[in-house]
């Protein structure tokens, strides 16, 4: 008998997280120069990591012989939300946040709702722990908070919800949002990603965490991945009950956050004025991005946050001619969207390199 039979068969089951095309190794295949290649696929922030996080980052070099210690960071987090410590629980990443909310939950024999064409790891998540994966059909590429509601089982355990979404850039708004969070069973948890949440206007940001007061089921899940450009730190957080944070911390791994990402992510949270920028950047560059799309005829799904995907004719073909001319987006066949491709919102000028080789990839 082979050794994976010897495995979990929801293990099995699980079909593996697929990144964006690394820069390196499409200079690999394709034999283009690393420097005059763009990558605009995996929502990373285009001015690179804030200063402030660098300086810190560079300054902890010299504890890297010690464990980490997460006080400043959990500090720092509960004075700008407003949290005890314990309500805070870090994650290697956001998506290590997940899975741990996840391990804590789902079981087999336990389900877990999600809408379709939301954020992958969802399902993944789900499955690892072997539960069952309810995907529910999509609104406009966006959540149906109704339906989700509706399919809510009686072993349903965890809802997984995305605010703004990932890969289809759609926000429910927060008075609907709010509606849906009071109207689910209160022993079914309701996670709520909102690693895009500061590409919001900030005259229209609701403060989510205040909800926690009277809902204990209800998980905020938050990334320094994306406007805190740390993405490869690797480093994210949940505000949650005390008693759900006991839970995560129960099963997650000691010192899963480094020296070099708690530092400047401790950091990044006082450079406003960076991500000030960031986001200055971001709504021109959405501009610049939507006004090129229209103009070459691309469908595309309005977007909340630091990317858009847009419907190009034999997608697939598309992808692999923008590849040949040195420019990465997104394909999303994996989410069962196989004529979208997504593009991040980089700089003005990666943003015009991409048109132009969009143009020549139609």
């Amino acid at each position: 008998m082979a050794l994976s039979e010897q495995s979990l068969p929801y293990v099995r089951a699980i079909s593996p997280y697929q990144p964006g095309k690394p820069i390196t190794q499409l200079a690999r295949e394709m034999g283009i120069a690393v420097d005059e290649i763009v990558k605009l696929a995996s929502n990373e922030n285009p001015l690179g990591m804030s200063p402030k996080a660098h300086a810190a980052a560079q300054a902890a070099l010299t504890t890297l012989a010690r464990y980490p210690d997460d006080f400043e960071l959990k500090q720092a987090l509960a004075e700008r939300t407003g949290l005890g410590s314990e309500c805070i629980v870090l994650g290697n990443g956001s998506n290590d946040v997940l899975d741990l909310v996840a391990r804590v939950f789902l079981a087999p024999g336990r389900s877990a709702v999600f809408a379709q064409y939301a954020f992958a790891v969802y399902p993944l998540a789900t499955l690892s722990a072997g539960g069952e994966a309810i995907a529910v059909p999509a609104k406009d590429f966006g959540h149906d908070l109704a339906a989700m509601r509706a399919a809510i089982r009686p072993d349903t355990r965890l809802v997984w919800i995305a605010n703004p979404n990932n890969p289809t850039g759609t926000f429910v708004s927060y008075d609907e949002l709010r509606r849906f969070v009071e109207a689910v069973p209160p022993d079914v948890v309701i996670v709520l990603d909102e690693a895009y949440n500061e590409y919001l206007p900030p005259g229209e940001r609701v403060d989510t965490t205040a909800w926690l007061a009277e809902r204990p089921n209800l998980v905020i899940t938050r990334t320094f991945s994306k406007i805190y450009g740390l993405a490869g730190l690797r480093v994210g957080y949940a505000l949650t009950s005390t008693e759900i944070a006991d839970l995560m911390n129960r099963v997650r791994q000691p010192f899963n956050c480094n020296n070099l990402a708690l530092a400047a992510a401790a950091a990044a949270l006082d450079d406003h004025e960076f991500v000030a920028r960031s986001y200055a950047l971001n709504r021109a560059g959405m501009e610049q991005i939507v006004g090129g799309l229209k103009r070459l005829g691309c469908t595309h799904i309005p977007s909340h946050g630091n990317f858009v995907t847009f419907r190009a004719a034999a997608a697939a073909a598309v992808n692999r001619r923008l590849l040949e001319r040195g420019v990465i987006v997104r394909p999303l066949a994996g989410y069962a969207m196989p004529d979208w491709l997504r593009v991040t919102i980089g700089t003005a000028s990666e943003n015009a390199r991409f048109l132009t080789a969009l143009e020549g990839s139609l």
